[in-house]
């Protein structure tokens, strides 16, 4: 899409833009061309996923955009990448009617339907051989978007093919998806293009991991997730997804002359990225026969695991569009695209009980224990149930033949249970009102689904909550792992987060499988926990909503962690990306009397509840500066290099540029190295001069 002329002047531009962003007048002369860097900066990081700047400097960018069109209404425009944020609900979703209805797809299984699909092909064109186009088959939702005059002008939901729901401001919450397309210099007026909004592997464990800290049911699969998505009321929770989108099909275009500009389903998808879309012209492939389209998806099928998202099969089109238009479509499917469907990864199994487990939040959760059945390459005996309300929209019962899934490697789910094999003998789930392991009262706010236990001296809370405040992200106890932790637990020799400090190795000694090496390295890794920084102590606590990052913004804001018991609300919501649900979480827990109990123990141990950050960063050398490192260090993981910055008041970024202080250089550097040569105000040293600098 960008020329290196164009990338090299983009670039430049970006650092114009920090270096003049006090000037105001600078910034409203120049202010499409912010935009300009703004939408090159999008690009590279989500759809070619080759960042060019670090996310302080795009953010800094995007908010000295925000600000100069706040102050000047008039020249804001469709496409500003600031009209992307939703700052309001949608009531409601419009239908609206598809320019080209949206049709489904034939399937196929196996070679035969090929074969058959390719000589229906060949007897509606009179050609010998066909030339095809493949591409993945993504499992997620279909979207369709209009671009007018280089303008997203409306999204849609594929709905039942010939109207759909109006959701332009939902899809704008993705940014893969351009906001306005350089389609004019192919003389295109107006286009209507189809694609897939998808939620990648990483995305969906990382959206899941965010709810599991703030205590509430993950959820089971991509597509689900991307598909709910795209009908949420609040497009700021869309954000927060991070889904993708895939673009893959022209239906529609009306250009200048009412010239045909591609002659190719191939060349209609490098025309799409050319404009800017991730479309499918990096997954596609062309074949020239129906013999080829077998090969290819026979291998392919092997490697679906090994992508970054889920797809369920791959789709075959006819390539030449001349040769689409006289196939035509019937009244369901196009006469020249057939989906090549994968094997299912489902199978049937018996819901034998219904197990409640409580976790470190105090949820409770259901969890269908099943007659083990083998499916995508693992044995499935136990299924979270998430909470009352799925058993309830599933219709699911003790003793139900159920459907179950499993994609890649995501966690297997209950597609539904089968009525018609019911015979009577089923039984109903009944969800406790006590919790299960305390036997308290169970309860649930009015916006949550979850059932709490809210007993903190509950066994099963007390158990994860040492679990997690050892773990390697939290205080980094090594050698006490969550088994030990268990067994130490069941022995009576830990009840809860203080005894860490006061364990009995006297004690362990007695116990199998605990020489005296591994008990020497046990006291050592628990002595050293002692001085770990304050934003791991906040994060080992527990406290619901609050994870690694907001943990460390917690922790610059105070100088002894105590000093969270005077913070109102208020306060707490002027820190970053803490808002009133965070704010009162972080109240509650320093309200509670218990708590601070425990906090006070633990500095009686000698753990440290100084911000100790806060007293040595100020005069050392490393205080505000960034770093980057590239190549293999031989004295330090690079994790741990990363963390001695952090530690000393310095910043971590990601990628090269005029911010950045430091380059740290290890063996084998890349083009890193290079890029930091062009720019002198870089200092570029060693591992053994960083080593020097910290002291």
């Amino acid at each position: 899409m960008y020329s290196q002329k164009e990338i090299n002047e983009l670039l430049e531009q970006t650092s114009l833009f920090i270096k003049n962003s006090e000037d105001k007048h600078y910034i409203e002369l120049n202010i499409t061309q912010l935009r300009n860097v703004l939408k090159f900066h999008e690009y590279n990081y989500y759809v070619l996923n080759n960042a060019l700047i670090n996310d302080y400097e795009y953010d800094f960018l995007f908010k000295l955009l925000a600000d100069t069109e706040k102050n000047n209404e008039h020249l804001i425009t469709q496409d500003s990448p600031t009209q992307r944020v939703g700052s309001s609900l949608n009531e409601g979703f419009a239908t609206v009617q598809h320019l080209v209805p949206m049709l489904s797809l034939d399937n196929s299984y196996e070679a035969a339907d090929l074969l058959d699909f390719d000589r229906k092909v060949k007897e509606g064109s009179n050609l010998p051989t066909i030339e095809y186009c493949i591409e993945p088959k993504f499992d997620g939702a279909s979207i369709s978007l209009i671009y007018e005059n280089d303008i997203l002008v409306r999204a849609t939901t594929r709905g039942n093919g010939v109207e759909g729901d109006d959701i332009t401001n939902n899809i704008k919450q993705i940014r893969s998806i351009p906001l306005s397309a350089p389609f004019s210099k192919y003389g295109i007026q107006q286009i209507e293009i189809r694609g897939e909004v998808i939620m990648t592997k990483a995305a969906f464990h990382q959206y899941n991991e965010s709810l599991i800290q703030q205590g509430l049911p993950t959820v089971a699969n991509p597509r689900n997730t991307a598909a709910g998505s795209l009908r949420i009321k609040n497009p700021q929770e869309i954000a927060a997804r991070n889904l993708d989108a895939f673009l893959y099909h022209v239906s529609y275009l009306q250009t200048n002359n009412n010239t045909h500009i591609t002659t190719t389903h191939a060349e209609q998808l490098a025309m799409l990225w050319d404009c800017g879309f991730r479309s499918t012209e990096k997954e596609k492939v062309v074949v020239k026969n129906i013999q080829e389209v077998i090969n290819y998806v026979s291998a392919f099928e092997e490697k679906r695991d090994n992508l970054p998202y889920e797809i369920d099969g791959m789709v075959i089109k006819v390539n030449n569009l001349a040769l689409q238009d006289k196939l035509g479509i019937t009244s369901h499917h196009p006469r020249w695209a057939i989906a090549y469907k994968f094997k299912a990864r489902q199978a049937t199994t018996t819901l034998i009980a219904v197990e409640f487990q409580v976790g470190r939040t105090g949820a409770v959760t259901p969890v269908a224990k099943l007659t083990p059945v083998f499916i995508g390459g693992v044995t499935v005996s136990s299924i979270s149930i998430h909470n009352e309300d799925y058993i309830k929209e599933k219709d699911l019962k003790i003793g139900d033949t159920v459907l179950i899934e499993r994609a890649g490697d995501v966690i297997p789910q209950i597609v539904k249970s089968i009525i018609d094999k019911r015979n009577g003998t089923e039984q109903s789930i009944v969800f406790p009102t006590k919790c299960p392991v305390c036997n308290n009262t169970l309860y649930k706010e009015d916006e949550e689904a979850v059932w709490r236990c809210i007993n903190i001296e509950c066994t099963a809370q007390v158990v994860e909550k040492i679990i997690h405040f050892a773990s390697k992200d939290a205080m980094d106890i090594k050698n006490l792992g969550e088994a030990n932790i268990r067994k130490f637990y069941t022995l009576n020799l830990l009840k809860d987060i203080p005894e860490i400090y006061k364990i009995d190795f006297t004690k362990i000694v007695t116990l199998e499988g605990f020489g005296k090496k591994s008990i020497t390295n046990l006291q050592t890794a628990i002595e050293a926990s002692k001085q770990q920084p304050l934003y791991r102590l906040i994060y080992g606590l527990g406290i619901r909503f609050v994870g690694e990052t907001t943990a460390k913004t917690l922790a610059n804001s105070v100088e002894h962690l105590l000093d969270f018991q005077h913070k109102t609300i208020e306060e707490l919501q002027q820190l970053e990306d803490v808002g009133i649900k965070v704010a009162k979480s972080i109240q509650q827990f320093f309200s509670n009397a218990s708590n601070i109990h425990m906090l006070q123990e633990l500095a009686q141990l000698g753990v440290q509840l100084k911000n100790l950050k806060k007293e040595t960063v100020q005069s050392h050398e490393l205080a505000e500066q960034s770093f980057l490192f590239t190549g293999t260090l031989t004295k330090l993981k690079r994790s741990d290099a990363e963390a001695l910055v952090e530690q000393y008041g310095g910043k971590i970024v990601s990628s090269v540029s005029a911010k950045l202080n430091y380059l740290v250089v290890g063996a084998d550097a890349g083009s890193k190295l290079e890029k930091a040569k062009k720019i002198n105000s870089i200092k570029i040293i060693s591992e053994e001069e960083f080593l020097k600098l910290i002291g």
